[in-house]
C-alpha cells in the first residue's frame, strides 16, 4: 500500500477541561451530566449535529428493557410529554432538545460537528484528544477522558487491548437503519405490532413472522414494528445487513446504501400483508446506522453471560438494576440468532455491572462507558441497550470526578465512595441475589 507522510505541525490547544466525554449518545449524556454536576469542567465531543446518538439521530423507537434508577429515570421524566401514553416511547425531535438543554443547564461545553481523531498520550497516560472539525485540527486537554463512542475509537488508539465480535470467529451482529412510516390505520382491529422476533401474531393472511420470511428477500424477513408518539406513525426495525465492520468507513457507507435499498420493499410488504398498513408511506429514516457490536475491550473485570443469568450482585458494582434479554440478532441471516433469547428470556431479576468493566487494562486517564465496556459477546447483547448505557455513563462520569477531586488514577478510586455518590443521585441499591 502506498503511504503519505503527513507534515508535522503545531496544533492550537483550544480547551483544557477536567473531563472530556467522547460521544454524545446515551452513555455520553450520562457521563457528561454526572461529571458536570459534581463540579467538573466537562467537554462533550460529538460528530453529529445533535446529541442522543441512536436514541435521536438513530431514530430508535423506544427505551428497551426493564432497567431502573439513575440518570435513565431522570431522562424518561424530562422527556415525557403531555398526553404521552408510554414514557418509554421516544419522540426523537423532542429528545434532541431535551438532552441538549439538560447538558447546557449543567454548563457542559458541547462540541458537535466535531470528530475525535486520536488520543494525546504521554506513555500509557491519556492526556487529551486531537479533533477535526470546520475549525480545523485542534488539541483538547483533560485530566480524564471517557470513551463513550460505542466503538471505543479513542481507547483502541490508546492501546487498550480488545477483540471484535464473538470470541469464536470475530463475527459481529448485523446493522440496521431505522425508519418511520405514516398513514397507518391504528384503529384496524387486526393491526399487529410485533415487538420481538419470538412474537408471531396471527393476521388474516397468516402468522406475521412467517409471512415476512416467505415474502421478503433475505437477509431481511423479520417483522419488528413499534408505536411512536405521533398518531398513524410507526417505527420500523426491519432493515438488516450482515458482515459489516462498524469500525470501517467504507463498509459503513456500503451498509447504509444497502439498508436504504431495503426500505421500499419493506414498505411494500407492510402494505400487502400487515392489516392497517395498506396506505402507509415512508416519512423519515435515521441519519446514522444502528451498529450493534464492534470492539470488546479488556478491562480490569469482564462481565459474562453467567453473571447476567445468575443476577449477580458484585461487591464493587457501578451499575445496578440492569435488565434486558440476550438480544443477539442473527449473525448469519435474519431474525434472532440461535444463541439469542428475547421474549423467552428466563431471568427476571436485575443484575449489576462491576466498576472494573469500565476501567481499561494498560492505559491510565481513561474510562469506558456504553457498549464498549469489558464484557463477553453474549453479555454485551444485554448491556448494550440504551438505558443501561445511560447508567454506565453516570458511573463513569462520577468516577472521573472522584479521581480528579482526590488526585488519583481512575483505577484507584474508592468504589465504596463511588457507590455512595451514585445512591445519592438516584441509583437504586442492588436487588438481593
Amino acid at each position: 500500500m502506498n503511504t503519505y507522510l503527513e507534515e508535522a505541525r503545531q496544533l492550537p490547544i483550544t480547551n483544557e477541561a477536567d473531563v472530556i466525554v467522547v460521544g454524545g449518545g446515551p452513555a455520553g449524556i450520562g457521563a457528561a451530566l454526572s461529571s458536570a454536576r459534581l463540579g467538573m469542567k466537562t467537554l462533550l465531543v460529538e460528530q453529529a449535529g445533535d446529541v442522543g446518538g441512536v436514541a435521536t439521530t438513530g431514530l430508535m423507537s423506544h427505551w428497551t428493557g426493564d432497567t431502573a434508577g439513575g440518570l435513565y429515570e431522570e431522562i424518561l421524566e424530562q422527556s415525557l410529554q403531555e398526553g404521552q401514553k408510554d414514557r418509554h416511547t421516544i419522540d426523537p425531535e423532542h429528545l434532541k432538545t431535551i438532552l441538549m438543554s439538560m447538558l447546557l443547564k449543567e454548563h457542559v461545553i458541547i462540541r458537535t460537528y466535531t470528530f475525535a481523531c486520536r488520543p494525546i498520550m504521554e506513555g500509557n497516560q491519556v492526556k487529551g484528544l486531537i479533533t477535526e472539525s470546520k475549525s480545523g485540527r485542534e488539541a483538547l486537554l483533560a485530566k480524564v477522558i471517557i470513551d463513550c463512542s460505542g466503538d471505543g475509537d479513542i481507547a483502541a488508539q490508546a492501546g487498550v487491548p480488545y477483540h471484535k465480535g464473538r470470541e469464536t470467529d470475530g463475527k459481529m451482529q448485523p446493522v440496521t437503519l431505522m425508519f418511520k412510516v405514516a398513514g397507518v390505520h391504528e384503529n384496524n382491529p387486526d393491526l399487529v405490532l410485533p415487538a420481538t422476533f419470538e412474537s408471531n401474531p396471527e393476521t388474516p393472511l397468516g402468522p406475521i413472522q412467517d409471512l415476512g420470511k416467505a415474502h421478503l428477500k433475505s437477509p431481511i424477513g423479520h417483522v419488528l414494528l413499534y408505536p411512536s408518539t405521533i398518531p398513524g406513525v410507526i417505527t420500523v426495525n426491519m432493515t438488516n445487513v450482515l458482515d459489516i465492520d462498524g469500525t470501517n468507513a467504507e463498509e459503513l457507507s456500503q451498509a447504509h446504501y444497502l439498508c436504504r435499498q431495503q426500505m421500499e420493499p419493506i414498505r411494500d410488504f407492510l402494505r400487502a400483508f400487515v392489516p392497517g398498513f395498506e396506505d402507509c408511506y415512508i416519512i423519515s429514516s435515521a441519519s446514522i446506522l444502528g451498529v450493534r457490536e464492534t470492539r470488546h475491550f479488556q478491562g480490569e473485570q469482564t462481565l459474562t453471560a453467567e453473571d447476567i443469568l445468575q443476577a449477580r450482585v458484585f461487591d464493587d458494582w457501578a451499575v445496578t438494576h440492569a435488565h434486558f434479554a440476550f438480544d443477539v440478532h442473527n449473525i448469519s441471516g435474519r431474525g434472532l440468532d440461535e444463541t439469542g433469547c428475547q421474549a423467552k428470556f428466563p431471568q427476571n431479576k436485575t443484575y449489576t455491572i462491576p466498576y472494573g468493566c469500565l476501567v481499561p487494562k494498560n492505559v491510565n486517564g481513561l474510562l469506558l462507558a456504553g457498549r464498549n465496556i469489558s464484557g463477553t459477546h453474549m453479555a454485551h447483547s444485554s448491556y448494550r441497550v440504551m438505558p443501561i448505557c445511560v447508567n454506565l455513563g453516570q458511573a463513569a462520569g462520577t468516577a472521573a470526578a472522584i479521581a480528579i477531586q482526590n488526585h488519583q488514577e481512575v483505577r484507584n478510586i474508592s468504589v465504596s465512595k463511588l457507590q455512595e455518590i451514585l445512591l445519592q443521585n438516584g441509583v437504586l441499591r442492588p436487588e438481593n441475589p
